[in-house]
């Protein structure tokens, strides 16, 4: 993705050379004066401007990448942070771009390339973090600069209205009769539904490595997949899948997070006996090559838009859990949660 930026200086000495180039007649000698005087008055207020424009580029316009498809949870995070943010006032202009494909590192590599471009945040989170271990990315999390976590999402395993599982015990016994023969659908392979479904599979006594995992490029996908029958169950976050259980298309078996959610009538697979949990959080980062008063300024932009009503109006009516940290504690959890999701890639042998 290209971002050519035409600097000011260049404007103004395309103007001062077009000028030099045109024959005038003689003028009296106060209006040449007049004119130095006005032209270096340009030429000052220009490079006022140039040594201005890197603090308030973010306020006037801003980029919001989804490194997915439309319609999945990372498009739909940005999509209602540029609302948010539009709404109330914290930025003149916001726009979401959508860079679909492996896991979302194809997008990393591309927020990696816009080196001191802080007009652009990159919506990332778990599913970035298993996709660079599992695809051999050239870069990771640390190739960025970290802006702030802003909320977790929760992954749902659902199955036809009309499969024989009825609870989430029910398809775990099938699996450990025929692992290979049991096929779950979900998001990218190293994802956050690939590793749950691999947790789940290490839990019931399954083998990891004989796992039937088909990867999608989004929920829509493993929706349809499901419909026609080509996967016993499916994985994506619970957004994606809410109308069909709402309809009674889907039966939902259970719910990735650790507690209870408002809102989301499922039980947990903790709740189920089932030791496993996994929160599907959603960050924000920038290019790498930042000044510290450009990355302050997009950590206020963003801390601003999450102390919000219509931030927080987006997380209860996604049925998000607010987990919102910024600078160095969203450092230090990146770190962590880092190293957590490489050993899980390397015990299911992902």
């Amino acid at each position: 993705m290209s971002n050519p930026e035409h600097h000011p200086r260049s404007a103004a000495r395309e103007v001062w050379q077009g000028r030099l180039g045109i024959r005038r007649p003689k003028r009296p000698v106060f209006a040449g004066l007049y004119g130095v005087v006005v032209l270096a008055l340009v030429a000052l207020a220009v490079v006022d401007a140039s040594s201005h424009a890197g603090g308030g580029s973010a306020r006037t316009n801003l980029t919001l990448m989804a490194p997915a498809a439309p319609g999945g949870g990372w498009d739909l995070a940005a999509r209602e942070s540029q609302q948010a943010m539009r709404s109330s006032g914290v930025v003149n202009n916001v726009q979401v771009v959508n860079v679909p494909g492996a896991g979302g590192t194809i997008g990393l590599s591309q927020t990696v390339g816009r080196k001191g471009d802080e007009s652009l945040l990159m919506v990332t989170g778990t599913v970035m973090l298993g996709a660079i271990n599992v695809t051999g990315s050239d870069h990771t999390m640390a190739d960025t600069t970290p802006i702030a976590r802003l909320a977790d999402d929760y992954l749902v395993v659902v199955v036809p209205s009309d499969s024989p599982f009825q609870t989430i015990e029910d398809l775990l016994e099938a699996w450990r009769q025929n692992p290979s023969g049991t096929t779950v659908g979900g998001g990218s392979l190293g994802g956050s539904d690939h590793l749950l479904a691999g947790l789940l599979a290490r839990e019931s006594g399954i083998d990891p490595e004989k796992l039937n995992y088909l990867a999608y490029s989004g929920g829509g996908e493993v929706t349809t997949a499901l419909l026609s029958h080509t996967v016993h169950a499916g994985i994506s976050g619970y957004n994606d899948f809410s109308d069909q259980i709402e309809t009674g298309r889907f039966r939902a078996l259970g719910l990735s997070a650790e507690d209870p959610i408002d809102g989301i009538d499922v039980p947990t697979f903790i709740e189920q006996g089932v030791d496993v949990a996994l929160p599907n959080w959603r960050g924000v980062m920038a290019p790498p090559g930042l000044t510290e008063e450009e990355t302050q300024e997009l950590r206020d932009i963003v801390t601003e838009m999450a102390a919000s009503e219509e931030w927080a109006d987006a997380v209860s009516r996604n049925r998000w859990k607010d987990t919102f940290m910024v600078g160095e504690e969203f450092e230090e959890f990146l770190t962590t949660e880092t190293a957590r999701i490489d050993q899980i890639v390397e015990e299911l042998g992902l």
